[in-house]
């Protein structure tokens, strides 16, 4: 293969896997909470935007994995 060929392909795969990362890329946060705060209305829950907004960084922080006991300082301080 000559050296052009190696680097069409190599563009062309980088392309690919661009398009590709951009078709599966999880939604952004604000898209995220809007999904989030819709299922609550569906299910019945109404939650005040300061309410709504410690439920997220409630969830969020079991999801990276946060010390429980730095969730719960987090909590009392606002």
């Amino acid at each position: 293969m000559s050296r052009v060929n190696s680097v069409l392909a190599l563009l062309g795969g980088a392309a690919m896997g661009a398009i590709i990362a951009l078709l599966l890329a999880p939604a952004k946060g604000e898209e995220t909470r809007e999904k989030i705060a819709e299922v609550l209305r569906e299910k019945g829950i109404k939650l005040n935007k300061e309410d709504f907004n410690k439920l997220i960084d409630s969830i969020e922080a079991r999801f990276r994995k946060k010390d429980p006991e730095d969730a719960a300082v987090e909590e009392t301080d606002e």
